[in-house]
């Protein structure tokens, strides 16, 4: 793929995602929320959904149960906190523990940070990167508000990670992986900044088949979590090159009901393609 090609995908994903940050903001009051679907143009008045911006239902929440949240994790966040963007659980599959430092690929409103902050306690880390300005801000506004310490959020590519070598025990991302254009580059700054021995907690958005043209090239698509999946074939390969070891890719349990919640205009064919997994790898001790 060209790199001017790249920007043009990386530009349109930064659109979609600042607008969903920008609409969540000014809707949280009235207990709405965005969810991958609005990505368009999230409850501004245009393509609106009555799954995402329906006053009378939190679409975070029943998002994020169909996911594998917890009650208790939903109800830690604020509304606001949590829009429902996402495809599985990475912060129960990462099994952290207390002092380790945690770096989350695509943190949006911090979600998933907040929840791995609790989990590696005040001795512990948790580092969030996103491209998106507008999501940073939210996410340093929201970790102010609640008082957590042990987290940050720092402005930055995820193929081209803002964090030193060996920096992490574990790497997580939720639903982040599929929009970039270059994966192979993502997982080989996964491989960097992990630590010897230290591992991969992904949930993603993975092809079962070959997505045909007309849904590859619709960046709308690719916003919306299905345009840019990648191959599970292609994926293994592209961890293996990068050095990881130990690869694990699941396919998630609820994973149809989570691409139709994301996708109900083109649900039928979504399913057809794409599945929500989890992915698990490490970076060898040596």
């Amino acid at each position: 793929m060209k790199a001017i090609e790249k920007e043009r995908i990386k530009e349109a994903v930064r659109e979609s995602y600042g607008k969903i940050a920008r609409a969540n903001s000014l809707t949280s009051q009235a207990h709405k929320a965005a969810t991958c679907c609005d990505t368009t143009d999230t409850c501004s008045g245009v393509n609106q959904k009555a799954s995402c911006c329906d006053p009378t239902e939190s679409s975070g929440e029943s998002m994020s149960t169909i996911m594998g949240y917890s009650k208790k994790d939903i109800k830690s966040v604020s509304k606001e906190i949590n829009m429902g963007l996402g495809c599985g659980n990475p912060v129960a599959l990462a099994s952290l523990r207390s002092g380790e430092t945690v770096v989350d690929l695509g943190s949006g409103g911090g979600f998933d940070c907040f929840l791995a902050a609790k989990e590696v306690g005040e001795t512990g880390k948790v580092i969030g990167v996103d491209m998106t300005p507008d999501m940073v801000s939210k996410a340093r506004r929201n970790a102010e508000k609640m008082g957590i310490r042990n987290v940050e959020f720092r402005l930055g590519e995820i193929e081209n990670l803002p964090a030193a070598d060996n920096t992490a025990d574990i790497i997580m991302s939720n639903c982040v992986i599929n929009l970039s254009p270059d994966k192979r580059n993502v997982f080989k700054e996964a491989y960097r900044i992990l630590k010897p021995g230290g591992r991969l907690a992904i949930s993603d958005v993975l092809a079962i088949a070959e997505l045909p043209d007309e849904v590859r090239n619709d960046l709308a698509l690719m916003s919306a979590c299905i345009g840019g999946a990648a191959t599970i074939e292609d994926t293994e390969k592209l961890l293996a090159e990068a050095g990881f070891q130990n690869i694990k890719i699941k396919p998630n349990d609820q994973s149809r009901e989570l691409i139709k919640e994301c996708n109900p205009e083109k649900s039928n064919k979504a399913t057809d393609y794409v599945v929500s997994a989890y992915i698990e790898a490490i970076k060898p001790s040596s």
